[in-house]
C-alpha cells in the first residue's frame, strides 16, 4: 500500500511540476520570434516603407507598409503567425498589392525589429490596436480589411470587434487558445492557459462581413475550429474549406487566391 501511495504521490508531484512549467514558460511554447538587427535592410520588390508604432507602455513596434502600383482600393492590415519576422512574412504582400491594396504587416513585440517581449495577452492585443489606430489616419476604416493568420486570427477578430473595418478574413483560426491546449495537451487544465485568446467570444460582435479559410488537412489548428466558429456567425458570413491544404502555404493556394480576388475586387 505504501508503494502505491508513493507512486501516486510521485506522479502527482510530477504532474504539478509540469503544469507549473507550462504556466510560467508558455511564451516559449506559443511564440517563436526571429530577431532582426536594428540596421537590417529588407529586400522586397515594389514600393514599401518601414513604419514604427509606439505601444501604450512606450515599447516601439516595427512594421512594413507595402504600396500597391494599381489604383488603390484600400488597406490590408495583416497580423501574422507565431514564428519568424517580417523578413519572411513580407513575402505575402504581393498577392494583395496586385489586387489594389496597400498592405501593413506588424511584427509583435520581440519579433524582428520590435522592442520588448510578449508577457501578457493584453500586450498582444493593445499593440495591434495601437498600430491599427495609427494607420486609420491614412486609411478609412470602410476601406480597411483586417486579416489574421494562425496566431494572428485571435487578435484580428478582437480588433475587428473593437473597430469597424470593411471586412475580416481569418486564415486557420482557432476557437480559443484554451481549446487549442486541450486538443494538443488534453491533460492540461484550461485555467493554466495565460493567453486564452477567446476568438469565440469576440467574433459574434464583429459588424463587418467575416470570411474564414481553413485547410481540411491542417495539422496545427484542427479544421473543426473553424466549423465551430462558423456556427456563431451570421448566415451571410462564410467558411471556405481548402481541400488537401495543411496549415502552411495558404497564400499560394489557388482556391484561396480565387476567393480572395472576389472578396477584394468584386470580380
Amino acid at each position: 500500500m505504501k508503494v502505491v501511495l508513493w507512486i501516486l504521490g510521485s506522479a502527482a508531484a510530477v504532474y504539478v511540476l509540469v503544469c507549473l512549467l507550462l504556466y510560467f514558460q508558455q511564451e516559449r511554447l506559443l511564440f517563436f520570434p526571429a530577431k532582426l538587427p536594428a540596421d537590417y535592410r529588407f529586400r522586397f520588390p515594389g514600393r514599401w516603407e518601414e513604419r514604427w508604432t509606439t505601444a501604450p507602455d512606450g515599447t516601439r513596434l516595427h512594421g512594413l507598409l507595402f504600396h500597391t502600383e494599381a489604383p488603390r482600393r484600400g488597406l490590408v492590415f495583416y497580423l501574422h503567425g507565431n514564428g519568424g519576422a517580417l523578413d519572411s512574412w513580407g513575402e505575402v504582400a504581393p498577392l494583395y498589392t496586385a489586387l489594389g491594396y496597400d498592405v501593413f504587416l506588424l511584427d509583435y513585440r520581440g519579433y524582428g525589429k520590435s522592442q520588448g517581449r510578449i508577457s501578457t495577452e493584453t500586450q498582444l492585443l493593445t499593440d495591434a490596436d495601437a498600430a491599427y489606430q495609427q494607420l486609420a489616419a491614412d486609411y478609412p476604416e470602410n476601406q480597411t480589411v483586417v486579416l489574421g493568420y494562425s496566431l494572428g486570427t485571435g487578435p484580428a477578430a478582437w480588433l475587428a470587434a473593437r473597430h469597424r473595418p470593411r471586412l475580416l478574413i481569418l486564415q486557420a483560426p482557432y476557437y480559443s487558445m484554451q481549446d487549442m491546449a486541450r486538443s494538443h495537451y488534453p491533460w492540461v487544465p484550461g485555467f493554466l492557459v495565460r493567453y486564452p485568446l477567446r476568438t469565440y467570444e469576440v467574433l459574434p460582435r464583429v459588424a463587418a462581413p467575416v470570411v474564414l479559410f481553413h485547410g481540411d488537412r491542417d495539422e496545427v489548428i484542427y479544421p473543426g475550429s473553424s466549423r465551430r466558429l462558423r456556427a456563431l456567425l451570421r448566415p451571410t458570413d462564410r467558411l471556405i474549406v481548402l481541400p488537401g491544404a495543411g496549415h502552411n502555404g495558404m497564400t499560394d493556394n489557388p482556391r484561396y487566391q480565387q476567393v480572395l480576388r472576389g472578396l477584394l475586387t468584386g470580380q
